[in-house]
């Protein structure tokens, strides 16, 4: 049964998209939120059968492989949902002239670049997961003019698995911590995405004259690792979560060798997406607080 006032969430259980099922629902939007479990877009004929038995009036794919190391391994898997998925999504919106807007990440640039990354900044992934998504986006340009992708960065929410529930664990169990403080970027909370991604949705529905193309949406201000991970414990002890302020040890990315390597920078550009859309760039420490205050609960 189509329904042309709705739109088509994928990845509802993802961090991302739960934020964006959740705010659908206390706005009132019109919103048919699929799992991997109901749809995994990386099966075509899946996706076309869902697409056209709905017809929506847009897409949000917010579906991914996430797993950055484990990605270094398990490539099929992450090619299939960061690469496939899209591209089948793109075909099957296309078929049905409806547009789609798709997430992507920070990691499609290497990291060397002194200064923030802008949207015509050349990609360089390092790792397999990047790469993934690199190329998924490439299938939707490809595929599809009336498309948005959004790169984001250091994602966090209360749903799923994430740097800040990491450090409440590890602050848990020991009595110091030891976190990279030489990779740079702008932590990125899962609620301020899906807000931002409703917006866009709800600019496009009302039929504005859309300037489509890839634009980049994070979190203020900068930070590194530790820095974040300071950020989280003393936000902690302030809500009573942890008892204690403990010692967080600065290192480098020697210090802590991962099977993929992370981009020193991941610092995003949102000029573009803040004058084409009217957008203000959310604090992700208003976004941290109100995310420790839902883990008290």
């Amino acid at each position: 049964m189509k329904d042309n006032s709705s739109i088509l969430l994928t990845g509802a259980n993802g961090q991302v998209g739960y934020e964006v099922k959740r705010l659908a629902g206390e706005r009132g939007c019109a919103l048919i939120a699929l799992t991997r479990q109901q749809l995994d877009i990386g099966d075509g004929e899946a996706v076309e059968q869902i697409v056209s038995q709905l017809h929506p009036s847009l897409v949000i794919n917010a579906a991914a492989y996430t797993a950055v190391d484990k990605a270094e391994q398990e490539v099929e898997a992450a090619m299939r949902a960061n690469r496939q998925g899209p591209a089948d999504l793109a075909t099957s919106c296309h078929k049905h002239q409806i547009p789609l807007i798709h997430l992507s990440t920070d990691y499609v640039f290497d990291g060397n670049k002194d200064g923030a990354y802008d949207e015509d900044d050349r990609v360089a992934p390092t790792g397999v997961y990047g790469l993934s998504k690199w190329e998924g986006e490439e299938e939707v340009r490809a595929r599809l003019k009336e498309h948005l992708i959004i790169r984001v960065s250091w994602v966090f929410g209360p749903h799923g698995n994430n740097f800040v529930k990491t450090m409440l664990r590890l602050a848990a169990e020991r009595d110091e911590l030891r976190v990279v403080a030489d990779q740079h970027g702008c932590p990125t909370c899962a609620t301020h995405i899906a807000a931002a991604l409703l917006s866009l949705a709800g600019k496009i529905r009302k039929g504005d004259d859309i300037a489509w193309g890839t634009y980049h949406f994070c979190g203020l201000p900068e930070t590194t690792w530790h820095g974040f991970a300071e950020t989280i414990i003393k936000e902690a002890c302030k809500i009573g979560l942890l008892d204690h302020v403990l010692p967080i040890h600065p290192i480098t990315t020697r210090d802590y060798p991962t099977p993929a390597r992370r981009p020193q920078n991941s610092v995003l550009d949102c000029h573009r997406i803040m004058q084409t859309f009217d957008m203000k760039l959310p604090n992700w420490q208003e976004g941290l607080t109100t995310m420790l205050k839902t883990v008290t609960k």
